[in-house]
C-alpha cells in the first residue's frame, strides 16, 4: 500500500517561499547584529510593516492631539521605547537582558498580530528566534501561540518538545526541559520562589523537567521540582494536550 500523504495545513508554494525567506533574512540579521540598539531597529522596522502596512520612516506629527494615538502606536512599536516587567527584577542579567528585550517584545507582537495566528508561520518564527533568545533549543521543537517567557536566557529545551499555547515558562531561577517532553496548554512553570512573609525576595531555584515528560494542560509545576523521564503532573483531556 502506497504511504498516505500528508493532510497537514500547508500554505501556498508561493506564499511558504516568501515565508521561508523572511525567516532566512530575520535568522541572518540576528546574527550579524546582536547589539541592543540594532536589533531593536530591525525589530521596529518589522513590526512597522506588520503593524502598520508600510516601512518605518518620516517624522512624527507630536503636536497635533488629533494624532496622539497614532503616536503612542508607533512608538511602541520600538523596543527602545519599552518596558517589560522582567526588566525590572533585580536578578535580571543586564547584559543578557539588553541583546534579548527587542527579541522578546517582538515574541510578544508577533503572536498579537493577525500575522501570529499563522500556525505554520508561527511554529516556524518562534523556533527561529528562540536560537537567538535561549540559552539552548534543540531541534523539531513546536512552540505554539502565545507562550510567555520571562528572561528567555535561562531557558534550556531539548529536542521534539512540545510547548502548546498559552503556556508561562518563568525561568528566573533557570528551566530545563528534556528531549520529547510535552507542556500542555496554560500551563505554568516556575523557578523562583517566596517566603510567606516576604514576597519582595524571590529566591532561584532551577527546574527540570525530564525526558518525555507530560506536563498536563493548566498545570503548575513549582520552581526547584524535577519532573522525572516519563513523568506525568496533571490532568490530560482526550486531544491528549
Amino acid at each position: 500500500m502506497a504511504p498516505q500523504a500528508s493532510t497537514a495545513p500547508h500554505p501556498a508554494a508561493e506564499a511558504e517561499e516568501v515565508y521561508r525567506r523572511w525567516l532566512q533574512f530575520l535568522d541572518d540579521e540576528f546574527i550579524r547584529h546582536s547589539s541592543p540598539e540594532r536589533r531593536s531597529e530591525i525589530v521596529r522596522d518589522q513590526l512597522y510593516q506588520l503593524y502598520l502596512g508600510r516601512p518605518h520612516g518620516g517624522k512624527l506629527n507630536l503636536t497635533l492631539t488629533s494624532e496622539l494615538p497614532g503616536n503612542v502606536l508607533s512608538l511602541a512599536l520600538d523596543p527602545e521605547n519599552i518596558t517589560l516587567e522582567a526588566g525590572h527584577y533585580p536578578d535580571v542579567n543586564r547584559d543578557l537582558w539588553a541583546s534579548r528585550k527587542p527579541l522578546l517584545w517582538f515574541w510578544q507582537m508577533f503572536d498579537r498580530s493577525p500575522v501570529g495566528l499563522n500556525h505554520w508561520l508561527g511554529l516556524r518564527f518562534r523556533c527561529m528566534l528562540g536560537r537567538h533568545i535561549f540559552d539552548h533549543l534543540g531541534s523539531g521543537v513546536r512552540i505554539h501561540h502565545g507562550v510567555d517567557l520571562t528572561y528567555g536566557y535561562n531557558l534550556k529545551i531539548g529536542d521534539g518538545v512540545t510547548i502548546r499555547q498559552g503556556v508561562l515558562l518563568n525561568d528566573r531561577g533557570g528551566i530545563t526541559i528534556g528531549n520529547g517532553a510535552v507542556i500542555g496548554s496554560y500551563a505554568r512553570i516556575y523557578s523562583q520562589t517566596y517566603a510567606p512573609d516576604d514576597y519582595d525576595h524571590a529566591t532561584l531555584v532551577p527546574t527540570v523537567i525530564g525526558e518525555r515528560a507530560r506536563i498536563g494542560s493548566h498545570a503548575i509545576v513549582l520552581a526547584g521540582h524535577t519532573v522525572n523521564a516519563g513523568e506525568a503532573v496533571g490532568a490530560f483531556p482526550a486531544d491528549g494536550s
